[in-house]
């Protein structure tokens, strides 16, 4: 075994594979950029080395940087996690003409499964089946009109040399290859320095299934059963689970076959993942694929790697230690068991109603249900998320003896996870975990789009939600006002009614509330104002809402009673506003020391402002061009991924407030646009 090894990694992989080596006596070295010099993986490891600023083409992606880092502090190998240089060929290829280790497989083998066309050519020669596309030298548009046309709409275009969803464009009609073929070829160039494409029939109702494989690199490879990935968004994962659902066990076996197979085509070293879709409507047998499709090899550690070793009692990281060091399989296959079911949820840092954007931030408030689930985490409470990097927060995963323990352990684990200071998708995993059918494991591809009405309706019980603010901001006036708020809540200190006025924010609309009340009962009225729209159009006042409730302490949290039911919420500082849990749900609620900015934060009338922080790509219109509903005017790029601005309506583009290249913060007003009459 290795006596150092290095990280060439951030976040939550480096701090995992801190821990394994820390278990096994193993010391550890962590790399890091301007924005993390205090970050999690920094302190997890036994020793740091700074290699530059913060975008990681200045610093995780320098790998001269991360050499030199290795051979200052001798260690002995790098491990490369996941992202950044972990299919580098040229890194591998480096650390072995410096006479360090690489922790993963040999540069011949990420270079042969590197490129997605090249990795397909290599298993259909193995007699691994794959999806019917095109994956050739020729990258004319010519070409891939012809070979879209005949491969049959709709095809899915990827990056060859991608992953993570970058550079992955679904195209249902001719008339929009041009424009998604161009998008992906430059979120190929920008993500990983290639704008070569390869097309693939899309099979719309296909699941995204994979095969966890660890390799001796002498021809023996073994595989940790399946994992099922196909709930996604923007064509990235979100939420696994091991094993399939729903799987037919000739479909198991066949996939389990290529699996292995692939691996064995390559003398595989290391973990690594053989992606495929499975098409539950095709013929049982046909072929004698099962109706399964190699897609790629990801040769690296994934992701999701957690709920196959929770399934297998196996840690996959030290499997790949043992392995570079020279050692033999820890177990040969008849010995991995397999044991319950497991889930992972991908907490991330963005806002689901605003089409899953990056939300950038300081996570003022961050409480993980470790008592509950296992938590990979590489942030802490106080740290920002910034847009150099991938926006994840945390993997929660749960094990249970069944698929329905486990999944029960997962949407408690998410009712106790809190998170302020910026927008993360908590409660759409909730829902999506509570959903009926997922539960039932009748899950696709085209999940998240097939159940929106469900995923993203908006939030009910905002009544509740508004008492336990009022409540909060009753105790703050009586803090101000000197003495414990907590006792007053409970009775001990007020001997008559007190009163409180708070502005609040009811969905966009800003309105007064009076609260009266005291020994921990209150009284509401909510005088709700038109919202702005209304008022230019000469609405009437709504008539005033009135409500009363009970409150006590309980812990942290209060404990509210109203309309015959009692419920728990914690209030929290979320920025500016005041964010409410009540379980998996959330709401903010409006400060009263801010009403000027609800009152101005919406765009003006006629503009269009950017969604988050990025940078200007691509300008597609021009001052004075009149355009439809729906025609794209501006790319903007965030966290490596496009993001297509768009004509809200018919009319006219009056003018352009940033060019190609110009950096934007979010909510920066990007386009002046005049309705057409």
């Amino acid at each position: 075994m290795f006596r150092k090894i290095l990280i060439a990694n951030r976040g939550e992989i480096a701090v995992r594979v801190a821990k394994t080596a820390r278990r096994l006596g193993v010391e550890t070295v962590a790399v890091y950029s301007d924005a993390d010099a205090n970050a999690p993986h920094v302190k997890a490891c036994d020793e740091a080395v700074h290699i530059g600023a913060a975008p990681a083409a200045e610093s995780y992606l320098r790998f001269e940087k991360i050499i030199d880092a290795a051979k200052k502090t001798g260690a002995e190998a790098v491990h490369p996690g996941y992202g950044f240089l972990s299919e580098n060929e040229k890194f591998a290829d480096a650390l072995d003409a410096a006479g360090i280790v690489f922790i993963g497989p040999t540069a011949e083998t990420i270079r042969a499964m590197g490129s997605k066309s090249a990795a397909k050519d290599l298993m259909e020669k193995a007699g691994v089946p794959t999806t019917p596309g095109y994956q050739g030298e020729d990258q004319s548009y010519a070409t891939f009109e012809r070979e879209c046309a005949r491969i049959g709409y709709p095809v899915l275009l990827k990056a060859t040399a991608g992953g993570g969803g970058k550079g992955m464009k679904v195209v249902e009609r001719a008339k929009d290859l041009a424009e998604l073929l161009a998008s992906a070829q430059r979120e190929g160039k920008n993500s990983f320095g290639d704008d070569r494409v390869l097309v693939e029939k899309y099979i719309p109702r296909a699941r995204h299934l994979e095969v966890q494989i660890v390799g001796d690199g002498k021809g023996e490879v073994v595989h940790f059963f399946e994992r099922d990935c196909s709930v996604q968004r923007r064509h990235q994962k979100i939420i696994e689970e091991a094993p399939a659902p729903r799987l037919p066990a000739a479909v198991r076996a066949r996939l389990h076959e290529i699996g292995v197979n692939a691996g064995k085509a390559v003398a595989y070293r290391g973990a690594g993942t053989v992606e495929c879709l499975y098409d539950p409507g095709s013929p049982s047998g046909a072929g004698g694929d099962e109706g399964v499709y190699f897609m790629e090899m990801n040769t690296r550690l994934q992701v999701e790697h957690p709920v196959s070793e929770e399934i297998t009692a196996v840690d996959l990281v030290e499997w790949q230690l043992r392995v570079a060091a020279g050692e033999r399989l820890p177990k040969k296959q008849e010995e991995i068991r397999e044991n319950g079911w497991a889930f992972e949820a991908r907490l991330y840092a963005e806002n689901p109603d605003n089409n899953f954007a990056p939300s950038i931030g300081a996570l003022s408030t961050l409480r993980l249900p470790a008592e509950i689930a296992r938590i990979d985490s590489g942030v802490e409470e106080g740290q920002t998320i910034t847009p150099f990097y991938d926006p994840m927060i945390a993997k929660i995963i749960t094990h249970g003896k069944t698929r329905e323990e486990a999944l029960a352990r997962l949407r408690a684990a998410l009712r106790q996870t809190r998170v302020a200071g910026l927008e993360t998708n908590a409660r759409f995993l909730h829902r999506l975990a509570s959903d009926e059918d997922f539960a039932a494991g009748d899950v696709s591809t085209r999940y998240i789009e097939e159940h929106s009405n469900t995923l993203f309706a908006p939030a009910a019980g905002r009544e509740r939600a508004i008492a336990a603010a009022l409540t909060r901001r009753h105790l703050d006036t009586l803090s101000a006002a000197g003495g414990d708020p907590w006792e007053a809540l409970n009775g001990f200190r007020l001997n008559k009614p007190a009163k409180s006025v708070a502005w609040i924010d009811e969905d966009g609309a800003p309105s007064i509330a009076r609260v009266t009340g005291g020994m921990g009962a209150f009284n509401v009225e909510i005088d709700a104002g038109a919202s702005a729209a209304g008022r230019r159009k000469g609405e009437e006042r709504a008539a005033p809402n009135r409500f009363g409730f009970s409150a006590a302490r309980d812990g942290e949290d209060i404990r509210i009673s109203m309309n015959g039911e009692t419920f728990t919420a914690r209030v929290v500082d979320h920025n500016a506003v005041k964010r409410v849990f009540i379980g998996a749900e959330y709401f903010d609620i409006e400060h009263p020391d801010i009403l000027s900015g609800a009152l101005g934060a919406h765009s003006a009338e006629g503009s269009l402002n950017a969604p988050m922080p990025g940078v200007v790509t691509l300008i597609k219109a021009a001052a004075g061009d009149r355009v439809e509903a729906g025609a794209v005017l501006l790319v903007m790029e965030a966290m490596k991924m496009e993001h297509a601005i768009k004509a809200p309506h018919d009319g006219v583009v009056k003018s352009f407030r940033f060019k190609p290249g110009d950096q934007v913060k979010d909510g920066d007003l990007l386009v002046e646009f005049e309705e057409s009459e």
